[in-house]
């Protein structure tokens, strides 16, 4: 019964890893930040042409989920991709 529960676990975060990936949006900032790792918001949303709120939002979940992590440089907030699991699925896709 313990296996059965660790299994559910499992499955239920990679569920939630897959659920955030696809939005498009989403799914484009984590390819981008793949390609270009240690972006800024301001470049992000020009890239993308969403409002600034927009863009927070979606990074707020992804870095919620842990896919992402942002680091301080300063004024700006540089964000990478860390989950090895969304790096898998986005490097499949593409």
């Amino acid at each position: 019964m313990e296996n059965i529960t660790k299994e559910m676990e499992i499955l239920e975060a990679k569920a939630k890893v897959l659920k955030a990936l696809s939005h498009p949006i989403r799914l484009c900032i984590v390819r981008g930040l793949m390609e270009e790792e240690g972006c800024n918001v301001s470049k992000m949303q020009s890239c993308l042409e969403i409002p600034q709120s927009t863009l927070s939002q979606h990074l707020a979940k992804l870095r919620n989920l842990g896919i992402l992590e942002g680091e301080r440089n300063g004024v700006e907030i540089n964000y990478y991709v860390i989950d090895e699991d969304a790096k898998k699925i986005v490097k499949t896709l593409f």
